[in-house]
C-alpha cells in the first residue's frame, strides 16, 4: 500500500493523505506500506514529478520520461522504486496493491500531467501489473 495512505509523510511535499478506511488493514497487519519514490532514492519533500508523454507502461519500454518541476530527468528513481516495491511484493506474496491514485509511481488508472487528471498508470502500478498484480487505486 501507499505509504502515504496509511499517514506516513512521504508524498513529495512532506505530508501525507491518510485514509482511514484502510488504514484498519494496517492495524490487522495485512498491509505492507511502501513509497516507491523513497525507495528510489528520492527525498521528502522533493520537486513534484509528472510523466511527460504516456504513462508508466511506456516509461518501463524507455519510451517516456518522468520529470520533476525543475526539469530534471528522474525517470531512473522511478524506475528503481518500481522494482524495489516489486521485489517487496514477492517477498512477502502480495496478490493486491493499494496505491494512491494520480501519482506518477502509484496511479493506477490515473495519473497527473501538466496539472491535469489523464487516463494512465504510473511507473510503479504499471510493472506491478505486468507481474500479474491486482492494482487498485484510492483517491
Amino acid at each position: 500500500m501507499s505509504a502515504c495512505l496509511l499517514g506516513l509523510c512521504t508524498r513529495y511535499d512532506g505530508r501525507h493523505c491518510l485514509r482511514e478506511e484502510v488504514a484498519g488493514l494496517a492495524r490487522d497487519g495485512l498491509l505492507v506500506p511502501v513509497c516507491p519514490e523513497q525507495l528510489g532514492g528520492l527525498a521528502t519533500p522533493r520537486a513534484p514529478a509528472e510523466i511527460a508523454w504516456g504513462d508508466g507502461r511506456d516509461v518501463l519500454q524507455d519510451a517516456a520520461r518522468v520529470l520533476n518541476a525543475e526539469g530534471e530527468d528522474v525517470t531512473e528513481n522511478y524506475l528503481r522504486g518500481a522494482r524495489v516495491t516489486a521485489e517487496i511484493v514477492a517477498i512477502v506474496g502480495a496478490r493486491r496493491a493499494l496505491l494512491k491514485e494520480g501519482s506518477p509511481s502509484c496511479g493506477a488508472c490515473r495519473i497527473k500531467r501538466d496539472g491535469r487528471d489523464v487516463d494512465g498508470s504510473g511507473v510503479t502500478a504499471a510493472l506491478l501489473l505486468q507481474r500479474g498484480i491486482q492494482v487498485d487505486g484510492i483517491e
